[in-house]
């Protein structure tokens, strides 16, 4: 069997690209850097430029599934001009693909994709399953919502399509973690503003396994990817300190400094989504890490 990944050399795409090859599925790959394209005899890079509706369209030879995690980061200053490239990312690389596939033959069944718990709105008392679609007017959501619907345009096209929101993504090697540790590490460490905010979280092995899962399941549709015990910003933070073994006593940090450090930002860090995994659980996927306590000591302690 043979795939196609956006978005390969990222955090998540590294973790899902030796988990496939752990499993014999061959790879073909989607970059931009030229410097970064390999040719294996199952892990084979190839050109594009979204921006510019560049693509390589030898990419598809053979391939009968898509897995699409291509976006730029939205862990940085939202200026205008980062605004437009977050939600540009998303949509020009989905809107490529499905061109490519409309105007080529091919033999692809099924794109899996990723999308984001973002889409929910920030609420201490609600908890989110697929099923919610009052979604409200803030940037991530409508950033989400614009994703999701570049990407269900698969469908026109008789492929099957599976969307999992991906939330607080666990994992020593990059995103949040390493930036929430140092602090923490030099005794300094507190939650964000009250710490009442629920985290919704994953470990990065997890994510990777539902992305197969979603493959070798054939699934369409919408899915949560975070596990089945969300936890508090405080509690989270706490349990660093705990695993480290490292004090954890400053009070939070109000709102209002990161405001000033991060700009509209910060609202990743104060915003709460209590969100559901039982939807894939149903269908038989096995967490690993399902205690945050687990999942911090196999990602932090060597």
């Amino acid at each position: 069997m043979k795939v196609l990944i956006t978005g390969a050399t990222g955090l998540v795409g590294t973790a899902l690209t030796e988990l496939l090859l752990q499993n014999g599925i061959k790879i073909n790959y989607l970059t931009t850097s030229k410097n970064k394209i390999q040719y294996q005899p199952n892990f084979q890079g190839f050109f594009w430029d979204p921006e510019s509706g560049i693509i390589d369209e030898s990419c598809l030879l053979g391939v009968s599934a898509i897995f699409n995690l291509a976006g730029s980061s939205i862990a940085k200053r939202w200026t205008s001009q980062n605004k437009q490239e977050i939600v540009e990312s998303r949509i020009l690389s989905a809107n490529l693909l499905f061109t490519t596939l409309k105007n080529n033959p091919h033999q692809v069944k099924q794109i899996i994709s990723a999308s984001a718990i973002g889409i929910y709105p920030d609420s201490l008392q609600n908890y989110y399953t697929e099923d919610f679609t009052n979604f409200n007017d803030s940037f991530l959501s409508n950033v989400v919502v614009k994703w999701e619907d570049a990407v269900n345009q698969f469908e026109r096209l008789h492929v099957k399509v599976c969307k999992l929101r991906i939330g607080l993504v666990l994992s020593e090697k990059g995103g949040a973690l390493p930036k929430m540790v140092k602090p923490i590490n030099l005794g300094i460490g507190s939650p964000f503003g009250t710490g009442h905010q629920m985290q919704s979280w994953i470990h990065i092995h997890d994510l990777a396994s539902m992305f197969l899962f979603a493959l070798q399941n054939k699934l369409s549709g919408t899915y949560n990817a975070v596990a089945p015990n969300p936890v508090s910003n405080k509690e989270l933070s706490a349990v660093i300190a705990d695993v480290l073994d490292k004090p954890f006593f400053l009070p939070g940090i109000p709102k209002i400094t990161l405001k000033l450090v991060l700009g509209e930002m910060h609202t990743l860090l104060y915003e709460s989504q209590n969100v559901s995994s039982q939807k894939i659980t149903n269908l038989g996927f096995s967490f690993q890490y399902k205690s945050i306590h687990n999942a911090l000591e196999q990602l932090l302690v060597k």
